[in-house]
């Protein structure tokens, strides 16, 4: 899956990632947000995840593409059961984001995923999980 960085002047990318920065999960402020593209291009998503275990996966609203977000696929034989993701107007299609807090040495320590409803727009995390172990630098290619 692509992506690309929080260096972005896209007004629908900049409403997602000062939400996922606003969540600051963890109490961590969000060093890193990564939008999600898929390699179709598509970047819009439906996404199923558990928050117990911190698990997320997208899935891509055209080619159906699935992409484990983070460190995901290391945990989902932890998960008994996944949601998916619905926003309160009820669509299931969302642009995403992945949020990264790093630690003084530049290791991810939090991880935060966030929709923005294709609907309504309405744009908030929906998981995110600790990362407690060293190197993470391969977190930040699976957002």
């Amino acid at each position: 899956m692509d992506s690309r960085a929080d260096d972005s002047t896209d007004p629908v990318f900049d409403e997602l990632r000062t939400s996922i920065e606003g969540f600051a999960a963890g109490g961590y402020p969000i060093d890193r947000v990564i939008e999600a593209a898929c390699d179709c291009g598509n970047r819009t998503f439906a996404l199923v995840f558990d928050d117990e275990v911190g698990v997320a996966v997208r899935i891509c609203t055209e080619c159906e593409a699935e992409a484990e977000i983070a460190d995901s696929g290391e945990h989902f034989d932890d998960v008994d059961e996944v949601e998916q993701a619905q926003c309160s107007c009820g669509n299931e299609v969302f642009t995403a984001a992945t949020g990264f807090a790093l630690d003084p040495q530049g290791e991810v320590r939090w991880v935060s995923v966030g929709l923005r409803c294709t609907r309504d727009g309405i744009a908030g995390v929906y998981v995110d999980w600790k990362i407690d172990y060293v190197p993470t630098e391969q977190l930040l290619s699976n957002a």
